[in-house]
């Protein structure tokens, strides 16, 4: 299948590991031209490098802390510059910090804010006026299950992740006549290093290997195993592409069945 992808620029933030690397690498696959951003210069030098190795081409990438407002700015100019006018939107972000209410400080609340909620509202203000003179672009922000069924010790990341995608479907609702289309996909456990620190952190409070606590996650899955990355990459190209122009608003999981609901 053609996802008419060749040429448009893609822009994906928090894409050094994990998910974010898997959905660069996808886009690239389909001849798109790929930014990336991660706030460690380290890893991009490293994921740019090993993408080259692989796929024959070396995304365009740049330092940017997605809770700095500033940064933000500077990173979306020089990707303008440098590629053109952003197509495609990936919002991705770290997980903030776990632990339970009583847990957590106001601090970490606010940290919470701007790196989940707010670095997705900025830069989707950044690429909406190019996208509606176009009258074509794609948002995509990469979530999780959390803001279908809360996940146990993460109740920042459920409480903002639940927020983001309350404002895209509000924000689907008002670009749907731009033919832009606003959309969430929500991993479930995905084999990240993400996955594998809250795999460490539980296991130090329960007394038990990360090890095994990955295998009870996996038990838990009814698919009984992990998502890969690509796995995941590969439903957000696809809501980048043309043919998925009619849907938008939509939060879609990719969680092996695990989301006990029927919607």
């Amino acid at each position: 299948m053609d996802l008419k992808l060749k040429n448009k620029v893609v822009l994906i933030s928090a894409a050094s590991k994990g998910i974010g690397r898997a959905t660069a690498e996808e886009f690239i696959k389909e001849g798109s031209k790929v930014a990336i951003l991660s706030s460690n210069e380290a890893n991009l030098m490293k994921a740019c490098e090993e993408i080259k190795n692989i796929q024959g081409v070396e995304p365009f990438w740049v330092v940017c802390d997605v809770a700095n407002r500033i940064e933000i700015e500077n990173a979306y100019n020089l990707v303008k510059q440098t590629l053109g006018d952003i197509d495609i939107l990936v919002n991705n972000c770290g997980g903030p910090a776990p632990g339970s209410f009583e847990q957590l400080n106001e601090n970490q609340w606010g940290q919470a804010y701007e790196q989940v909620l707010m670095s997705a509202t900025r830069f989707s203000r950044l690429v909406l006026p190019a996208m509606k003179a176009k009258h074509w672009g794609r948002i995509i922000n990469i979530t999780s299950i959390s803001v279908k069924q809360p996940v146990e010790n993460l109740m920042l990341s459920n409480a903002f992740r639940s927020a983001l995608t309350a404002f895209a479907k509000t924000l689907s609702n008002e670009l749907g006549p731009y033919s832009i289309t606003v959309n969430n996909v929500g991993p479930g456990y995905t084999l990240t290093s993400r996955l594998y620190e809250l795999a460490v952190t539980k296991g130090k409070q329960t007394g038990e290997s990360h090890e095994h606590v990955l295998a009870e996650m996996a038990n838990s899955v009814p698919l009984k195993r992990l998502a890969r990355p690509d796995e995941v990459a590969s439903l957000i190209v696809y809501l980048g592409s043309e043919q998925a122009g009619f849907i938008t608003g939509s939060t879609i999981t990719v969680d092996g069945g695990m989301i006990k609901s029927t919607y």
